[in-house]
């Protein structure tokens, strides 16, 4: 027997996440499409969760599906990009969504419940990067006639990886 609804409305049935679900194959697409790192690897899974994150934010509506989705590139390129306040969006975007969880009473919001974990993979997981000499994350460079020591490496906080990958997959796309 078939559930009355796939998105976890209906009464007694199994709720399924759909919003993060299409928010997740997009972006796990537009990875694959981009071929910037193995699909197997840690940071594919950074750049598929950060650019999921975005995507799944980016949405208040739960309105994903076809066309209306992919419409949203250039917003999704605008905050991926080069010293665009990511982590400080994400935050304020998480925080939304549970006040507004809080209010509706409607119990628990199962796409929210794995944004909410990804955004924790990605803040407490530390990925071995090459050190590019920034301060912070997408801080501008040091001058442009020394060269990067690309065998230096340091862990950064998987997000801070996943970024710049999830931008120019989404070039790439």
């Amino acid at each position: 027997m078939q559930p009355e609804s796939s998105n976890g409305t209906s009464s007694g049935g199994l709720a399924v996440p759909m919003a993060w679900l299409c928010a997740e194959y997009i972006a796990d697409e537009m990875l694959r499409t981009g071929a910037l790192v193995g699909s197997g690897s840690l940071e594919f899974r950074a750049g598929r969760q950060t650019l999921a994150l975005t995507i799944y934010l980016c949405d208040s509506a739960n309105e994903l599906g076809g066309v209306r989705g992919v419409s949203r590139i250039d917003e999704w390129l605008s905050l991926t990009s080069y010293g665009h306040p990511w982590q400080e969006w994400v935050q304020e975007r998480l925080a939304a969504r549970e006040e507004r969880e809080r209010n509706l009473d409607a119990g628990a919001d199962v796409d929210l419940a794995l944004a909410r974990d990804a955004w924790s993979w990605l803040r407490q997981t530390e990925l071995l990067a090459a050190d590019l000499g920034d301060s912070g994350p997408w801080a501008a460079a040091g001058p442009l006639d020394v060269p990067v020591d690309e065998c230096e490496q340091i862990w950064t906080p998987a997000w801070q990886l996943g970024l710049p990958l999830s931008h120019l997959a989404i070039h790439l796309f």
